[in-house]
């Protein structure tokens, strides 16, 4: 029954949080972060334990998963463009994974931050399903790594259309590629609003980042992480 109850208020208070956001479309209504802070403030006055939460709303993070395959079916019908493009693509992506990863090493060490935490923000500009699996697979946390995902988005997908509009990017492609790869679900979303062509090199910048961040978590983030940054000062 409580499963019932929370999948539906789950439910209900993101519907809530985007039509806020459609009205207004201020930074703090966004979805991904209203949401959030309602569910945090809802389980805190019914004095329910966040593990029960999770538990009790799993399946909508199950849903997760298929979300993510569904990003196959724009794809298959673009295969055209993609094969056109796919020199550009691969090496955009693969520069951005590089970008991603060695400035939140960098800023992280300089930081002295902890290393559980690095190894949880490490995988911060990847879809969130593959991004907890990288986290787990270098030993970082999930959840925390799910916070990060989730602002990484947000910013990105807030401060993106004003950098493309900055430096006059206007290809469909430099756009969605751009937007995939710094915000990736929520760019995704936001490339629709340019077009067709956005979002679906959007959405192949979004899973072409996950798959070779993939491939970093299995030796080039562990390298890193044995790695002293002040041996270059």
């Amino acid at each position: 029954m409580m499963m019932i109850i929370f999948t539906i208020l789950t439910f209900l208070i993101y519907l809530f949080s985007k039509k806020a956001y459609t009205k207004w479309s201020l930074f703090f209504f966004h979805p991904l972060l209203l949401a959030p802070v309602l569910l945090i403030i809802l389980i805190s006055v019914t004095h329910v334990s966040a593990d029960q939460y999770l538990v009790d709303s799993k399946w909508l993070t199950h849903l997760l998963g298929p979300a993510t395959v569904a990003f196959a079916v724009p794809i298959y019908k673009n295969l055209s463009i993609i094969k056109k493009y796919v020199g550009t693509i691969i090496i955009s992506i693969t520069s951005g994974t590089l970008v991603a990863i060695f400035s939140t090493f960098g800023l992280s060490k300089l930081l002295h931050l902890n290393t559980d935490f690095i190894n949880s923000i490490l995988p911060r500009s990847i879809t969130t399903p593959i991004a907890i699996e990288v986290s787990k697979e270098i030993g970082g946390l999930p959840t925390l790594t799910t916070v990060f995902v989730i602002l990484t988005g947000i910013i990105g997908g807030v401060v993106g259309p004003s950098v493309i509009k900055g430096l006059s990017i206007k290809t469909p492609i430099a756009k969605g590629l751009a937007l995939g790869m710094g915000a990736h679900g929520v760019g995704t979303n936001k490339a629709i609003e340019y077009g067709r062509q956005e979002a679906t090199f959007s959405s192949l910048a979004m899973i072409f980042a996950a798959l070779i961040t993939l491939i970093w978590g299995a030796f080039l983030i562990p390298t890193l992480m044995n790695f002293n940054i002040h041996h270059i000062f």
